[in-house]
């Protein structure tokens, strides 16, 4: 960076609890937020989970206000709803959300409502625990919304909790991480700090997801995949958000797709789009990173990332993971009907474009 650089740096983040084991401060981060009765959030497949974490809270003579397990992907607002019902019955004075992002945006969506403080333990690597971004299902649209009262109030990393991650769902919840590291290197309000924190995310996501899926058993590549979630995560909620998450959301909530596959596909098509459009600074950083050798352009960094998808043995095709031919110019029409910023203008044509290769699983190009 230049000494004459000028920037505006705004930080907000959880306070956050990192390391094997940390599980266990749970009942001290509920102390220290003066909270008595928690409610336990997380979807059907966690419910386990959840008990575990009631044994916690009991062995410490922590009372809770039960169990929640109604999370599902895009968060539905009627699953909210019912959900607030359930909390407000049961008079719980915290949210604590247990497992992936549907867990967590379920939380986010609860306490956004009510004010009560959040603690997320995620299982996953979507990163959406960092962020001050709730993105919600509407009458069949996944609508964003971002406000500061969104931000979780703590989050507990612990690997532990992540060693039975099943091998594809590591591989696509890390690519969703690393959409959020790629995006904030380009977002509006990139600077010099969250460059830095987004750059070792990349780092730390290209370097160990394929050593999760070669070995998932490695505490060392499950912590180094955590750490760049968690980075990733944090630098996304200070930039914002561009093309990969509005297309994404966009396409996942109105073809009822899952949402870290579809951040998967979209990721080589929408660096492929906007990449060309930014300095050779930020291209020289990004592949630096990326493969860690220097003189990358534009498509070597598209074909890098492809590769990656590649070794990870994940679908490449929206087709494949249930998306029709015939959403395309009906998600084109959603993703364009509102302005956002992007670092390259948005073209009709050229998006649909992007969408059709991304549905038909064609290889990304750095010249559309």
């Amino acid at each position: 960076m230049a000494s004459n650089e000028r920037f505006v740096f705004s930080p907000s983040a959880p306070r956050v609890v990192f390391g094997p084991g940390s599980i266990n401060s749970l009942p001290e981060e509920l102390r220290r937020l003066g909270v008595k009765l928690p409610i336990i959030v997380c979807s059907p497949t966690r419910a386990s989970l959840a008990r575990t974490v009631n044994i916690i809270l009991e062995t410490a003579s922590l009372a809770t206000a039960g169990i929640v397990d109604k999370a599902v992907v895009h968060v539905p607002i009627n699953i909210t709803e019912s959900s607030m019902a359930s909390i407000e019955a049961n008079g719980a004075d915290c949210v604590i959300s247990v497992g992936g992002g549907s867990a967590v945006g379920l939380g986010k969506a609860i306490c956004f409502r009510t004010g009560l403080p959040h603690i997320c333990i995620p299982t996953t690597y979507s990163g959406s625990e960092m962020t001050a971004i709730l993105g919600e299902l509407k009458d069949g649209k996944k609508v964003a919304v971002t406000d500061p009262k969104i931000l979780p109030s703590t989050v507990i990393y612990d690997v532990d909790l992540t060693m039975q991650l099943p091998k594809h769902l590591s591989a696509v919840s890390g690519l969703n991480a690393m959409a959020h590291s790629v995006e904030a290197l380009y977002a509006r309000d990139a600077n010099p700090v969250t460059s830095l924190v987004a750059l070792e995310s990349l780092k730390c996501l290209a370097e160990s997801l394929p050593r999760v899926a070669a070995d998932p058993l490695s505490r060392e590549a499950r912590s180094s995949v955590l750490y760049g979630a968690f980075l990733a995560g944090m630098a996304v909620a200070s930039t914002g958000i561009a093309l990969q998450h509005k297309l994404a959301h966009t396409v996942a909530g109105c073809c009822n797709l899952p949402h870290a596959e579809t951040h998967a596909i979209l990721l080589p098509h929408t660096v492929a789009y906007n990449l060309p459009s930014l300095g050779a600074d930020v291209i020289e950083r990004f592949g630096m990173a990326l493969v860690g050798r220097p003189g990358l352009s534009a498509q070597d960094i598209v074909s890098a990332i492809t590769s990656i998808l590649q070794s990870l043995e994940i679908e490449c095709a929206l087709k494949d993971i249930g998306m029709n031919e015939d959403d395309i110019d009906r998600t084109v029409h959603l993703a364009l009907e509102k302005q956002y910023w992007n670092p390259r203008p948005l073209e009709k044509e050229k998006i649909k474009e992007l969408i059709r290769r991304a549905w038909a699983g064609e290889t990304a190009r750095a010249d559309l």
